[in-house]
């Protein structure tokens, strides 16, 4: 298994919930619903596995 191949999804993972999460105890308390919201931004940044990584392509803009 190549990690770097899955590297852009791991981190997007982490910083999403780990941003969700650190909101969600600002009160020291940890309800179901924000549970489900952080559940809800690990599993949207999961969505970054889906779009291809950039290539050494010329960007062509049509006007």
């Amino acid at each position: 298994m190549r990690v770097a191949k899955y590297a852009k999804t791991i981190v997007a993972s982490v910083v999403a919930g780990g941003t969700a999460l650190t909101v969600a105890m600002g009160d020291d308390v940890l309800t179901a619903t924000e549970g489900i919201t952080v559940a809800l931004a690990v599993l949207g940044a999961l969505g970054v596995y889906v779009v291809p990584n950039a290539t050494d392509t010329e960007v062509r803009i049509d006007r």
